[in-house]
């Protein structure tokens, strides 16, 4: 499932690219046509995220809501303009030591492009091996066809176009045209996002709401009216960071361990969304640094490295489900 630095990007993504124009909105796959119908036309006005849900403003209040889910994602192709704030950092932000000061990999100014896209301009969200993704060996995908726009391809839930750029959404599982109270009414009932709100209160509202639960840390951090945007990568990666057994209930976790989870999760949220890359590895050298950014495998402590020695200590990463989802963690590290 895509995770919140996913959708962040998708949004600034549109604020780049889509913001100021009228748009065609059509529906290739028919299952949105009604909702289609009603946003085509018109202007789009602003993009912004919170946690997993994307929300696009329309002209006269209207709002296109998107939560990718698990299979969700957007495809975006023409004169694709990066936002000048990721295209600055991006190749150098992306790695923390353990009290968390941001370091440069090194003096490398083009951005390091991910083997399985990860960090594609192009192709933002879940995963799939038939959508053409940016590497040096790639082309965008406007770039396959000569015509403008290209023709869909696959499932296609929605399609918005302007003169120079197309976006197309496949596999939501929630996409509505809704109005701004019904914006509001869904961010109420989400947890606070760093992004979005990075005030001490808002800190403070996980730590409360964290600190009464009985349920397991590692279910706490997953639950999006705790907090907005986790999901399995960073969970798995937070916990072992601040050395938590993930079975530990919210209610034993001391307030300050809540705040230092809290602070770090502002952290790695804000490299995801530069670098377009889960990167929460610690003090790597300038060549290691270059392997992580450009192989998954080489940047997390725990996440899919179950068999594997802890890179700690030693002891191997156990794989066990929790909450329907596979949670990695390192048993000696973590007690």
């Amino acid at each position: 499932m895509p995770e919140g630095h996913s959708v962040h990007r998708i949004a600034r993504q549109f604020r780049q690219n889509f913001v100021g124009h009228r748009v065609a909105v059509s529906s290739p796959q028919g299952r949105f046509a009604e909702g289609a119908s009603v946003l085509d036309g018109r202007t789009v006005t602003d993009a912004k995220a919170v946690g997993k849900q994307m929300f696009l403003e329309f002209d006269d209040g209207l709002w296109l809501r998107v939560h990718l889910g698990l299979y969700g994602a957007w495809d975006f192709a023409g004169d694709i303009h990066s936002d000048p704030t990721i295209a600055a950092s991006n190749g150098r932000m992306g790695q923390t030591n353990q009290r968390g000061t941001v370091v440069d990999g090194d003096d490398e100014a083009d951005p390091i492009l991910d083997l399985d896209g990860e960090n594609s301009l192009h192709s933002i969200g879940a995963p799939r091996r038939a959508r053409v993704r940016m590497s040096e060996q790639s082309s965008p995908l406007a770039e396959l066809d000569e015509r403008f726009p290209p023709e869909p391809v696959g499932q296609v839930r929605v399609r918005l176009l302007t003169d120079t750029t197309v976006a197309d959404l496949r596999g939501p599982t929630a996409c509505e045209v809704i109005d701004s109270a019904g914006v509001q009414a869904v961010i109420d009932r989400l947890g606070p996002d760093p992004l979005l709100d990075p005030s001490a209160e808002a800190g403070e509202r996980f730590v409360s709401r964290a600190h009464r639960k009985g349920s397991p840390i590692g279910l706490l951090l997953m639950d999006q009216q705790i907090v907005s945007g986790i999901g399995n990568v960073y969970r798995a990666e937070l916990l072992f960071r601040a050395r938590l057994d993930p079975h530990r209930t919210g209610k034993t976790v001391p307030e300050e361990t809540l705040r230092e989870l809290w602070a770090d999760w502002t952290r790695l949220l804000a490299i995801g969304v530069e670098t377009g890359q889960m990167m929460t590895m610690d003090d790597l050298s300038p060549a290691d640094y270059r392997l992580a950014m450009a192989n998954r495998a080489d940047r997390h402590w725990v996440y899919k490295r179950e068999g594997l020695p802890c890179r700690v200590c030693g002891t191997n990463i156990l794989l066990e489900e929790m909450g329907a989802r596979k949670l990695y963690w390192c048993p000696n590290c973590q007690r």
